[in-house]
């Protein structure tokens, strides 16, 4: 399977399961997975900055994509393969499609300021991992530092064939999704897929503005997929309940620096994942953010009922 431009539905993004010592918790892996799957996944995206895959060694990281490709059951896995170097890149987009990856997600490095430079790393990216393997771009400019207008989006993708999809996650951004698919509109960009990330944050407007899904890693993934199929079915109304019953859980997996803290301790609480824990360094929740999280749940429970625990 190859990613193209069609992709849509959820792709969450995946958390790396580690034991308490810090090792890969293949077993947990494969928990994540068949929750994913029951979730209503349409796809997952494994690596990424939620997956700590800088903290990962190669042969971990190949392991651990040819884990989700096996047992996603046919269904697309993208792999997020940046890297310092593309030495690095095109070793591991390479090895994690030999093992039956649908495509790569390739985050610009902060680095990057003006817009040749920006279209002229996709340009050397895309020469690097081969145009054959079909990729993502991640514009994430609040983590990143790195600002990509949608003209800059559109001549990279107006470049290279290879690239089909945008995962979107700028703040402020619906005007951004607005401008990209007038220019598919106007003949000016070929059609690419759309799926957004920011926690969720905004996934209720961003399907209104002409997403395609989310890509995203909230530890309600259900509720992402809810809201997708409720835009696309035109019920606005039951998808804007539901996500605004989410929100203040959302807004408390946004904070800097413990985000992904909560993520893992939501989904270590609902069965997603043996254990919270995080490779070294990295966050970890007291007893009073444990508190908070535990009394957002229970309010939340009131409204859905799948966050009773």
């Amino acid at each position: 399977m190859r990613l193209d431009a069609t992709a849509s539905g959820l792709f969450p993004i995946a958390p790396t399961p580690f034991t308490p010592d810090g090792r890969v918790d293949e077993s947990s892996l494969d928990t994540l997975i068949a929750n994913y799957l029951e979730a209503g996944a349409t796809g997952v995206t494994v690596l990424g900055i939620m997956g700590e895959a800088p903290k990962l060694e190669p042969e971990e990281s190949l392991n651990i994509a040819a884990r989700f490709v096996a047992g996603m059951t046919g269904l697309p896995v993208i792999v997020g393969v940046s890297a310092p170097g593309f030495a690095a890149m095109r070793w591991l987009a390479r090895a994690v499609m030999d093992k039956g990856a649908a495509g790569v997600m390739i985050a610009p490095p902060p680095a990057l300021r003006t817009d040749d430079q920006i279209t002229g790393y996709y340009r050397q990216a895309t020469e690097a991992i081969g145009a054959d393997i079909p990729f993502v771009i991640q514009d994430y400019p609040l983590t990143l530092t790195v600002q990509m207008t949608p003209r800059v989006i559109r001549q990279i993708v107006e470049e290279n064939p290879s690239c089909v999809m945008l995962k979107h996650e700028d703040w402020p951004g619906l005007d951004k999704i607005s401008a990209l698919r007038a220019f598919q509109k106007d003949g000016s960009m070929r059609p690419i897929s759309i799926l957004t990330g920011n926690g969720g944050l905004f996934l209720d407007f961003e399907m209104e503005r002409g997403a395609d899904g989310a890509m995203t890693g909230y530890a309600f993934p259900e509720m992402l997929a809810d809201v997708v199929r409720l835009q696309k079915k035109g019920e606005r109304d039951a998808a804007h309940d539901l996500f605004d019953a989410h929100l203040p859980l959302l807004r408390y997996e946004q904070q800097q620096g413990v985000g992904l803290a909560v993520r893992k301790y939501v989904m270590m609480r609902r069965g997603f994942i043996a254990c919270d824990a995080q490779r070294k360094p990295g966050g970890v929740l007291n007893a009073a953010a444990r508190a908070e999280v535990d009394y957002l749940l229970a309010r939340l429970a009131a409204t859905d009922p799948r966050a009773r625990l």
